[in-house]
């Protein structure tokens, strides 16, 4: 059932990409409607507090700066993904930079995960998102791209630059962290 969905939706970016290549703006805006929120959603899950709009609309920039060069083998949001995966790490390298290349410690990403928790009023998914901010950096990203994205491991594979089979193991594994954080009460 999930498969003739996302067809329909490649199906229409495909459409919609080559309106835009034509000529027409609004498939522009289009594309951005389709896209932007699941982007956010990513960049904020990666720690990103400040400058998500910035990061999405770089991402799009980008994005339609190249679009010639994408070739339609992954989805048109797994290729975003991976755009604003690069910015993110990018801006990461530019503010170690910035810091004399001090390096975060493993329990700051606690910190840095839990941007949305002022959003989140339910004890239930503090709980979660403390479990998943204990992942490790693959194991929280493969996590959230196949939870929150509900995409396939393939997508997730192209997106983190790994095999499916090892997005498989890192999802399996996170999911075996995440049950036993949860039920050490």
């Amino acid at each position: 059932m999930g498969v003739p969905h996302r067809e329909a939706d490649a199906t229409v970016d495909l459409a919609l990409i080559a309106r835009w290549q034509g000529g027409d703006q609004r498939a522009a805006s289009e594309i951005v409607e389709r896209h932007a929120q699941a982007l956010a959603r990513f960049a904020a899950s990666h720690g990103v507090r400040d400058a998500v709009d910035e990061l999405v609309q770089d991402t799009f920039v980008r994005a339609f700066g190249s679009l010639e060069s994408f070739r339609a083998d992954s989805s048109l949001r797994t290729w975003l993904f991976t755009i604003l995966k690069r910015l993110m790490l990018d801006r990461q390298r530019a503010e170690r930079r910035g810091r004399n290349a001090v390096e975060l410690e493993e329990d700051h990403a606690v910190q840095e995960f839990n941007a949305l928790d002022g959003m989140v009023a339910d004890e239930a998914l503090l709980r979660v998102r403390e479990a998943v901010a204990r992942l490790s950096p693959l194991q929280r990203e493969v996590f959230t791209l196949r939870v929150t994205e509900g995409l396939p491991y393939l997508e997730i594979a192209r997106i983190v630059e790994s095999t499916e089979g090892a997005c498989r193991v890192h999802y399996h594994n996170a999911m075996r962290a995440i049950k036993e954080y949860l039920s050490d009460d």
